[in-house]
């Protein structure tokens, strides 16, 4: 089943995960959109700069490290997802606290590889 997801952190470089897992997701046919530095073009994913209000998020996966998380606390609350995967070097135990309250489910870990073990 698809699952809308929002890729926080999201780079237009080849080599960063970020891209990487657009790439997957979009290959497994789920919606995706996503937030970097950069706007660009990820395979056909619109890459925004500013933080929209997108509607029906399941999964917020993060590709940014915690001292830039703090900035996003409220926004990815009042996007109302089911669940954020924090991907390797993203811990953030405060975070996860902030979600916890809110009822969202915090995940610690990899996206590429919750794709591909079919557990996504």
């Amino acid at each position: 089943m698809s699952k809308k997801t929002l890729v926080i952190g999201a780079s237009l470089k080849d080599s960063r995960y970020s891209n990487f897992v657009i790439h997957r997701l979009v290959d497994k046919n789920h919606e995706v959109v996503a937030i970097g530095l950069r706007e660009g073009n990820i395979s056909g994913v619109e890459v925004q700069t500013e933080l929209k209000n997108f509607n029906d998020i399941d999964t917020v996966t993060l590709y940014l490290n915690p001292q830039r998380q703090d900035s996003y606390y409220e926004y990815v609350i009042a996007l109302h997802p089911e669940r954020v995967i924090f991907n390797p070097g993203t811990e953030n135990p405060e975070f996860y606290q902030i979600l916890r309250k809110a009822n969202i489910k915090v995940e610690v870990a990899c996206t590429l590889v919750l794709l591909s073990t079919n557990q996504y």
